[in-house]
């Protein structure tokens, strides 16, 4: 059994995690190697633009760039060559109707809506469509073609920034796995701190505790998002970049993860709603699924650590350790722990018990099919027939 730790109320995890000086040092961590490509590329772009173009003043260049390096998400080369091409046709568009039409409000509002034309014309991308808009913004307005620089020099300029932002976003991948890492830490952290509120709440029959746990449970959907949006990130840097090929399969084991992940927190946020009316009915649960909740507590805390450590715990030793305590809980999360119980509400926290043991395992590398024959059946034809317990491991 782990050592026992310090035990946090979700309130408290929230507020060392969103307060720490850690927090902030790790946000700036995050952004560092968007901070080195943004550096790199902006620079690069001005030099090719201005010494070796001949280009005088090319702010295109550096600025196409720095908004290329600047999307995040999934498919980011595909919404910078998107980016890239409305850019680049936008300030094309806009030096040319600026010959034709001059500077001013009705100028302004005839530029603005030809480049809307063209934009739906050519594509059904919003933000392609957008960026065209921008481009010709700019030139009738703050940049108006001058001698030596009206022309198709600026949409050169525009090419060369974008080009080499997609360059550089090869060359320098930012790879996510760290900060994902961290977005699953500080999930399960916040999940597990719930379990625990929840489980003394249950205990107690203290509805307060409850509906303070439920509110911040609410919270981790942005954090599933990013730890999406990270996967996808991931596997787009591993593909483009020679430098992150080394790292497939580490990305491959953080994309297996999301969906156990998501649906663990899913099944926290459940559990809890069904403890909050149980307790409201002024009812209770046995002693054992409290016992079975408190373990699922402990487990995902030991989870967040691994997930979290920058100490380098070394995860082929510590999960067998978690996966051998929660085929334990699968093997004593019966029915007859809530025999004799009305409640509809005590019958749903132990379908969703059973269902927390499940994506835990699943996160700690089993399969569904494997996960889910840990648990003790329910049904006279399980679909997965269970493994045979040894009787002397039930206890928790």
């Amino acid at each position: 059994m782990a050592e026992e730790r310090k035990r946090l109320t979700t309130r408290e995890r929230l507020r060392s995690i969103d307060r720490s000086l850690m927090a902030r040092l790790n946000r700036v961590r995050s952004r560092f190697v968007f901070i080195l490509q943004a550096t790199v590329g902006a620079g690069l772009s001005y030099w090719v633009a201005n010494d070796i173009v001949g280009h005088a003043q090319p702010f295109f260049a550096p600025i196409s760039a720095v908004i290329i390096l600047g999307l995040s998400g999934g498919d980011r080369l595909k919404r910078a060559v998107e980016m890239s091409i409305g850019g680049i046709t936008g300030v094309a568009v806009g030096d040319i109707l600026f010959q034709f039409v001059g500077q001013g409000p009705f100028q302004i509002t005839l530029i603005v809506g030809a480049t809307l034309l063209l934009g739906s014309f050519m594509t059904k991308s919003p933000l392609l469509t957008n960026q065209i808009v921008f481009g010709s913004i700019l030139i009738a307005t703050i940049f108006p073609p001058t001698e030596g620089a009206g022309g198709l020099n600026r949409a050169i300029d525009a090419l060369i920034g974008s080009a080499i932002g997609v360059i550089t976003i090869a060359l320098i991948p930012n790879s996510p796995l760290a900060q994902a890492r961290r977005e699953v830490s500080k999930v399960l952290s916040i999940a597990a701190s719930v379990l625990y509120d929840v489980s003394r709440g249950l205990e107690k029959q203290d509805v307060e505790i409850i509906e303070e746990a439920r509110q911040a449970v609410f919270g981790t959907q942005t954090n599933i998002e990013k730890l999406a949006d990270a996967a996808k990130q991931g596997r787009e840097a591993s593909e483009v970049s020679p430098i992150m090929w080394g790292s497939k399969r580490n990305i491959r084991s953080l994309e297996r993860i999301l969906v156990p992940v998501d649906n663990g927190v899913r099944g926290v946020r459940v559990l809890s709603r069904r403890a909050l009316v149980i307790t409201e009915d002024g009812d209770s649960v046995s002693p054992v699924q409290i016992e079975l909740i408190e373990e699922l507590c402990s487990v995902m805390e030991e989870l967040a650590e691994i997930y979290g450590s920058r100490r380098g715990l070394n995860e082929a030793q510590e999960l067998p350790h978690l996966v051998q305590r929660l085929r334990r809980a699968g093997a004593r999360a019966s029915m007859d722990i809530v025999e004799g119980s009305s409640q509809l509400s005590a019958y749903a926290i132990l379908a969703q018990t059973r269902s927390i043991v499940v994506d835990l395992l699943m996160i700690c590398g089993m399969s569904r099919e494997s996960a889910v024959a840990v648990l003790i059946p329910t049904s006279q034809t399980p679909a997965y027939p269970p493994e045979i317990y040894d009787e002397d491991e039930h206890d928790l």
